[in-house]
């Protein structure tokens, strides 16, 4: 089943779209292991650099683009669908799809490969002037 942007913006909760992306890998599993320079060229590129801006900005800098959840360090940009070696050899279409992008925390990025459990209570939904309780 080919997951896109599009469907994952529908589900309401950061649990909910993290559930869609999680992967369950194992490090080393699907991944680039030795080949993980090859990516690194990628994400170095004038292209990717300028999709990567483009993806922040759509997401409005939020960790798997939910309001609220503000990301104010590191952020990355995942790969919906995961990406292959010869994808990137190749410069394939869903590299470069932003259907098959979003934008997540470093923490998100690596629960989603390897399984990690995330606190629920670090995500919770954001509410008007929830860090201001004198103000209702």
């Amino acid at each position: 089943m080919k997951k896109t942007y599009s469907e994952l913006i529908t589900l309401p909760t950061f649990y909910d779209r993290y559930s869609y992306l999680k992967l369950n890998g194992l490090v080393g599993d699907e991944t680039f292991g030795d080949n993980r320079y090859l990516n690194q060229i990628l994400y170095n590129t004038t292209q990717w650099r300028t999709l990567r801006k483009t993806i922040l900005l759509r997401d409005n800098f939020c960790d798997l683009g939910i309001p609220g959840l503000d990301i104010e360090k590191r952020a990355l940009i995942h790969h919906i669908n995961p990406i292959t070696i010869e994808d990137i050899l190749n410069r394939a279409e869903c590299v470069f799809d932003p259907e098959n992008l979003i934008t997540t925390t470093f923490e998100t990025h690596n629960a989603i490969h390897f399984g990690y459990d995330l606190i629920e209570e670090e995500y919770t939904e954001r509410k008007k002037n929830d860090t201001c309780p004198w103000k209702e």
